[in-house]
């Protein structure tokens, strides 16, 4: 299949998550520790329609993503104490590594792939590029949740933008807006 514009292809990881404490904490560690930014903010995210295991989901998250070469990192900030699939990462794992995301074409059917492997449906949301993300929950030998991802052209024009960005960055606002 086609590569995506920030050179991943569908259906393989794209990108790595990290729920932190602090977000902008995090984001300074990224930057003065291992080169990668700048980083695209997104202060308050719910979903469109989230459902977390099985019921409505009321959690925010901040969140902010840059790319380290072609690979996509998200690291996400739980906003409150809402039950949620970054809280029970936590309580799971505490913080630090959560999911890998993958770039699939049909959510629906990816969910059916891996319910099939014995993964369960722990969090689906929409989101702002169109489509949804859907956490799927190996159990807790895994390492974490696996996140599909809508590949869609919305999401594929926003992820390219933020990966372009971090081609050539010189250091400098490595803080912007998600948008």
């Amino acid at each position: 299949m086609a590569d995506l514009g920030f050179g991943q292809s569908y259906g393989g990881i794209m990108q790595m998550a990290y729920v932190v404490a602090d977000l902008d904490a995090a984001i300074d560690h990224w930057v003065r520790d291992l080169n990668v930014g700048p980083w695209f903010v997104l202060d308050h995210w719910t979903g469109d329609h989230p459902v977390y295991r099985g019921a409505p989901a009321a959690g925010a998250v901040r969140l902010a993503m840059s790319f380290a070469g072609h690979m996509n990192i998200e690291l996400i900030q739980p906003l409150d104490d809402e039950p949620s699939v970054y809280r029970e990462g936590i309580e799971r794992r505490g913080h630090g590594f959560h999911h890998f995301g993958i770039a699939c074409a049909d959510v629906d059917a990816g969910i059916a792939e891996y319910a099939a492997r014995g993964y369960e449906l722990a969090f689906r949301a929409g989101v702002p590029t169109g489509g949804d993300v859907a956490y799927l929950d190996g159990g807790a030998h895994q390492p974490g949740y696996i996140e599909l991802i809508t590949a869609n052209p919305g999401m594929d024009t926003a992820f390219t933008a933020f990966w372009r960005a971090t081609r050539d960055w010189d250091g400098r606002a490595p803080r912007r807006p998600f948008a």
